[in-house]
């Protein structure tokens, strides 16, 4: 029961870095598009394009060095690849939420823009945290603790030819 309880905290602990880390690349997301939208004449969607890439690069930092910092470290090509390919995926569903509001139901005020952008964050979001814990920081096998859980040696085979005192 114990051991249910600490995976449990565990789990609880790694939600809320990951939601650290997640909400302060939504703000960097936001303030870049919001950005991005007012000083250049780019469509509503590469200009999300562009704060989601920025807001990735931002995400991959805290994530590898505050949210999974325990995890293997070991493949880091490997780790960057996927992380790079799981992004992609989510850049696609966060953007295609807001052009699907923006050019499939004409939804093109800039308060409409920022919030599909947010639904669309969201969507996305669910995808990564998935993906990210599943594939990309990939957790260490457990050791036992011997204090917490104490397993007995495996018994020696017993040599033979030897003198016993």
């Amino acid at each position: 029961m114990a051991d249910g309880a600490s995976g449990l905290r565990r789990f609880v602990r790694e939600v809320a870095k990951f939601g650290a880390v997640g909400g302060a690349g939504v703000l960097v997301n936001l303030l870049v598009f919001n950005l991005v939208r007012h000083v250049t004449d780019l469509p509503v969607v590469r200009a999300s394009v562009i704060a989601t890439v920025v807001s990735i690069a931002f995400n991959y930092v805290g994530f590898r060095y505050f949210t999974y910092r325990d995890r293997d470290k070991s493949g880091r090509t490997r780790e960057l690849t996927l992380f790079l390919l799981f992004s992609a995926v989510g850049l696609v569903i966060e953007n295609g939420v807001l052009y699907t509001a923006t050019y499939g139901f004409g939804w093109d005020t800039p308060l409409q823009n920022n919030v599909f952008k947010f639904v669309g964050i969201g969507v996305a979001t669910l995808f990564r945290f998935w993906s990210y814990r599943s594939w990309v920081f990939r957790a260490l096998p457990a050791v036992p603790d011997p204090v917490t859980d104490p397993r007995p040696e495996p018994a020696r085979p017993a040599r033979t030819g030897q003198r016993v005192p």
